[in-house]
């Protein structure tokens, strides 16, 4: 089933509970029963609960928009740093620079078409791509420069294998969902109980308020749906892609972000 089909679903059904709790009350409700007053403390109490879940769902929006932000930094910092180790690499004899860009380009591609997969998959980085890349730096670091040229390469080429093996391990520590369960738990307790509340204003069935409560159930869940999508940086629909690399390596081609 697609997200966003299970979106709508979710969103029409929290408003069909909310408009048949409110009919159902409607009809059971007693005949002398004042649909008209509602006491002050109670509005006084809604209205503190709406704010109080307001600013927790805008804070958990932000950490986790934050956090795939970092994730595309991440992705960013690793598929550059390659780029420019493939571009330094031009200042070996040709066999060498052939190699060390042939070590790239399998690292790229893998990563591209096989590891992005196994993230979604099983929440981590593979094995085979942490080999590749230490083959990389291995190639590179074993290689005595012979050139001046070439010893003034040696350690900045060094330096961006580090930071794309340091933006690797971050992407792994980003892959699967970021958000901790108890502050799941008082997210879907605090909708319960804010869309609760809604009842305890005495709304009556008038077309109105019944639009009324049904919208805002279902921004409610829009907002659930935007958090747990937003959670999974490389897992959900809004996820972080491959594109960066292969933006900088189109001769690779392929990719399955």
């Amino acid at each position: 089933m697609s997200e966003w089909l299970a979106l709508a679903i979710a969103m029409l059904a929290a408003c069909a509970v909310v408009v048949a709790v409110v009919l159902l009350r409607h009809r059971r409700a007693g005949a002398d029963e004042d649909t008209d007053e509602t006491p002050d403390v109670i509005e006084y109490m809604t209205m503190m609960i709406g704010v109080v879940y307001a600013i927790v769902l805008g804070l958990a929006i932000a950490g986790v928009w934050e956090a795939r932000g970092v994730a595309q930094d991440d992705v960013f910092r690793e598929a550059q740093s390659l780029h420019e180790v493939s571009e330094r690499a031009q200042v070996y004899p040709v066999e060498f620079r052939e190699k060390v860009r042939s070590d790239v380009d399998a690292y790229v591609s893998y990563v591209v078409d096989v590891e992005w997969t196994y993230m979604r998959e099983h929440g981590e980085i593979s094995e085979r791509g942490t080999e590749l890349l230490a083959k990389l730096r291995t190639d590179v670091a074993t290689r005595a420069p012979v050139s001046d040229l070439e010893a003034q390469a040696y350690q900045p080429i060094m330096d961006r294998i580090s930071i794309a093996d340091d933006a690797r391990n971050a992407r792994g520590q980003n892959a699967g969902p970021t958000m901790p369960g108890v502050v799941w738990f008082g997210l879907i307790v605090g909708a319960v109980v804010t869309v609760g509340m809604v009842f305890a204003l005495q709304i009556r069935r008038s077309r109105r308020e019944l639009l009324l409560a049904g919208a805002f159930s279902a921004l409610i869940a829009f907002l659930l749906f935007l958090i747990w999508d937003f959670d999974d940086p490389f897992g959900r629909s809004v996820s972080v892609t491959t594109q960066t690399f292969t933006d900088l390596f189109p001769h690779l081609g392929g990719g399955s972000g």
